[in-house]
């Protein structure tokens, strides 16, 4: 499937929005990005988390770190393989080398104070119509006219009966327009009430405010598709050199970087 006619998504639009030519290089050209410990540490603990929630939360924290750190090893030795100089890693802390070891015990810390969070924690997995737990649950909508796919981390069922799109953070970036989709997209294919999101920050360990979505609309949010897609079919591709080029995976291939 081409990239004029594949359904978008959140990271594919906001990509889009911050850099049309990394979208390009990336997603057109194909170019290998450089890998970086954060990915690895990122899906390692979705991974971990979404275990853990799906056995109901009566997974161990052994268990729960055990098999983030099989994740993470196995994403890195994969890194490796492609890159075995850990100089060319992206970091935004240290050496690439310093930064894979330091992640590891991070991931680990993080994934054991998930679960013990979550043995805190009252509130309970939404399921779909067909008794499917809202986990890793994925979506195919219309939104501007554009078929806009992705997954959600997880559905939460508050006590009044709504239902609240969580999605789980390791690093410090937070998307409103992540959620809003969600939020929308779960409207459309269910039917359910939805006034507000939030996100788990493994940073803190801790639930961030709610984000109220109440006001939010289908329409809004399809906005920023419609652009996003109307600019990729018109071919238009333009540079936004800035800081954020430090951590760009595909600078490397980049003549516009800063």
């Amino acid at each position: 499937m081409s990239i004029e006619t594949q359904p978008r998504s959140v990271s594919q639009t906001q990509q889009y929005e911050q850099c049309a030519w990394r979208f390009y290089l990336q997603r057109v050209e194909r170019v290998t990005p450089r890998p970086a410990a954060w990915s690895a540490h990122g899906t390692a603990f979705h991974s971990a988390a979404e275990a853990f929630e799906l056995s109901g939360r009566t997974m161990s924290a052994d268990e729960a770190v055990s098999l983030f750190s099989e994740r993470y090893s196995a994403l890195v030795n994969k890194g490796l393989d492609k890159e075995p100089n850990t100089d060319h890693w992206l970091s935004a802390n240290g050496a690439g080398g310093e930064d894979i070891e330091r992640r590891y015990a991070l991931g680990q810390q993080q994934t054991r104070r998930y679960v013990e969070w979550a043995s805190e924690d009252n509130s309970k997995t939404w399921c779909t119509p067909d008794g499917q737990p809202a986990v890793e649950l994925y979506f195919l909508v219309e939104l501007g006219g554009v078929k806009v796919r992705g997954f959600i981390d997880q559905l939460v069922l508050d006590e009044d009966g709504t239902v609240r799109p969580r999605d789980w953070k390791t690093g410090s970036m937070k998307s409103k327009f992540q959620l809003e989709t969600y939020g929308v997209a779960v409207r459309a294919l269910y039917g359910a009430e939805v006034n507000r999101a939030d996100w788990y920050l493994a940073k803190t360990g801790k639930l961030s405010r709610p984000l109220p979505l109440i006001d939010v609309t289908a329409e809004e949010v399809g906005e920023r598709y419609a652009a996003m897609d109307a600019g990729v079919k018109r071919g238009d591709f333009p540079a936004k050199p800035s800081f954020s080029c430090r951590f760009c995976d595909v600078s490397h291939a980049c003549s516009f970087k800063q």
